[in-house]
C-alpha cells in the first residue's frame, strides 16, 4: 500500500529528527516492503526454530500481515564519552573496548539506547497520529540484523498495517 510507504517515510523523518545525546546522530533506518516481507517472515520463523527460541513464529505472523516494516537501529555509536558507568564499565574507553556479537552486537553505549528507544517512541507516535497499526517488535530486528538485510549493531522492527484489526496485538 503505497500510503503505508508514506508513512513509514514520515516515521523515518521523525526518528531522523528525534533528540540525541550532544546532538550526535547515529540512527539508522530502512523500510522493508513487498517480497521482501514475506523473506523476513520466513526467515524469522526459521531463526526461531533453529535456535529454538519462542515467538519468533508468532511476530512473523504480524510481520506478513504488514504492508512495510520500518527497521531502526544503530551501527557503530561511539560511546558518549560522559563516563558515567550505566553500561557498567568505569569508563567510556574501557566499555569501547568490550564486543559480544549475539542477536545484536554490543557493546552500546547507554545513552546511545536512550537515543534509539526516543527515536523508535517519535516514530510509532507518528504512526499512531496517521492511526497505522503498528508494534515495536525486537525479534524482527534481531533476524533483520542475522539474516543480512541490515548489518548494523541494533535494530529493531516496527510493521505497519492499515486493517479492520490490527494484528501486531493477536498474540
Amino acid at each position: 500500500m503505497d500510503s503505508l510507504r508514506i508513512i513509514a517515510d514520515l516515521m523515518t523523518i521523525s526518528a531522523r529528527t528525534a533528540p540525541k545525546t550532544k546532538g550526535e546522530d547515529h540512527i539508522l533506518t530502512k523500510t522493508i516492503e513487498g517480497g521482501d516481507i514475506k523473506k523476513l517472515a520466513k526467515d524469522m520463523i526459521e531463526y526461531g526454530e533453529r535456535h529454538k527460541r519462542s515467538n519468533f513464529d508468532r511476530d512473523a505472523k504480524g510481520v506478513l500481515a504488514s504492508s512495510a516494516v520500518l527497521l531502526i537501529g544503530l551501527k557503530d555509536a561511539k560511546p558518549a564519552m560522559i563516563n558515567c558507568g550505566a553500561c557498567g564499565f568505569k569508563n567510556c574507553k574501557e566499555a569501547s573496548k568490550q564486543v559480544n556479537d549475539g542477536e545484536f552486537k554490543g557493546l552500546i553505549c547507554a545513552f546511545r539506547l536512550l537515543d534509539l528507544g526516543i527515536a523508535l517512541g517519535s516514530a510509532v507516535k507518528t504512526a499512531m497520529c496517521h492511526n497505522v497499526d503498528n508494534r515495536i517488535i525486537y525479534r524482527i530486528g534481531a533476524v533483520a540484523r542475522s539474516c543480512g538485510i541490515v548489518d548494523w549493531h541494533i535494530a529493531i522492527g516496527i510493521p505497519l498495517s492499515a486493517t479492520g484489526k490490527n494484528p501486531h496485538f493477536d498474540r
